[in-house]
């Protein structure tokens, strides 16, 4: 009766939130600096119209956009509700450990080299881009993990601690790295480094699918065993568990999608951190609803913000990391304090 009622809650909730991905999706489409009814974008959508300018605002700019705010929203929101669940810390955040950082960092060396050396293609770049990420993101996290073991166990306090230190040092490595480049190249860094899906392209779509494909069948058909390391790792280890095994395979699998996120919009912060809380309010302890759930409102969390910072303050357009901000930062202050009155 229980899981019925369940199943139940977590239809409503996702029929909710894909309602919403449908308005968000609607909006954007529909309203900017070239607006287009509703007819407008059917027609072109279904090649119905072969207006020249309608091709190029929906197929070249707004649906891109579109589908690539719907995956680094996806991504970030299942990677944030695998590490909460990992380390049993509600405050972690892949860009809050610094995890962003990492991949950011590997990510800005690499377009620096390409720049001065001028080897490579676009093509090749947007496909190798999230190696690069990976690779950063990777070193990160050991670093972290290394730094954050206390008495045989990882300490909650500790990695939050040697997160938030290692991310700032990797972003001001980052940021100096970047005041090397040529002028062009540093404005494009500095826009990617504050989280923007500005410049997305069917290219940056086609580099990012294959690590989704791969990863989030893992993800979901293995996803109760997050529900035994959120009780804890007794618990995970009194069922037969291989815990050490089992956190290794996780931690990869969620910076692989760190990873794919940040090489095509940069460090979008705290939608790790919303999108997790929320959906845990919504449905439970449960992480084959939880994940679902969690990545489905990151989702929402990035599109409606995308089009909050390129609508509210046209012709002026907001890098969508910094709208995204603007509502986890007092989140993340309001989590501490909670955290503190315990």
């Amino acid at each position: 009766m229980l899981a019925r009622v369940k199943r139940k809650k977590f239809l409503q909730i996702t029929s909710v939130l894909f309602l919403l991905l449908i308005v968000s999706g609607y909006m954007s489409l529909t309203y900017g600096e070239f607006s287009m009814k509703v007819s407008e974008v059917l027609q072109t959508l279904f090649l119905l119209d072969g207006t020249r300018d309608h091709s190029i605002v929906i197929f070249s700019f707004r649906l891109p956009r579109i589908i690539i705010g719907l995956f680094v929203g996806l991504g970030l929101g299942v990677a944030g509700a695998i590490i909460q669940a990992l380390t049993r810390n509600d405050l972690a955040d892949p860009g809050i450990l610094g995890i962003n950082a990492g991949a950011g960092l590997a990510i800005v060396v690499y377009m620096f080299i390409v720049s001065k050396l001028e080897v490579g293609t676009e093509l090749l770049s947007t496909f190798t881009l999230p190696i690069f990420g990976w690779i950063g993101g990777m070193g990160a996290a050991l670093f972290i993990y290394g730094f954050s073991w206390n008495n045989g166990k990882l300490d909650s306090s500790r990695l939050l601690l040697v997160g938030i230190a290692l991310g700032s040092g990797l972003g001001a490595i980052t940021l100096y790295i970047s005041l090397k480049m040529d002028p062009q190249d540093f404005e494009a860094a500095t826009m990617w480094m504050t989280g923007s899906i500005a410049n997305a392209n069917w290219n940056q779509i086609m580099s990012i699918v294959p690590w989704f494909v791969v990863i989030l069948p893992f993800i979901f058909i293995r996803a109760s065993h997050l529900d035994l390391f959120y009780l804890g790792e007794d618990t995970a280890k009194n069922v037969g568990l291989s815990t050490e095994w089992e956190k290794s395979i996780w931690l990869l699998a969620s910076i692989g999608l760190i990873s794919a996120c940040v090489s095509v919009s940069g460090s979008i912060g705290f939608v790790g951190l919303l999108s997790p809380h929320i959906a845990r309010r919504l449905i439970g302890l449960h992480h084959k609803m939880v994940t679902v759930v969690s990545g489905m409102i990151g989702m929402v969390l990035v599109t409606v913000s995308d089009f909050i910072a390129k609508s509210v303050f046209s012709p002026v357009e907001l890098p969508v990391g910094v709208v995204v901000s603007i509502v986890g930062i007092p989140y993340f202050i309001y989590l501490l304090r909670r955290k503190a009155n315990k």
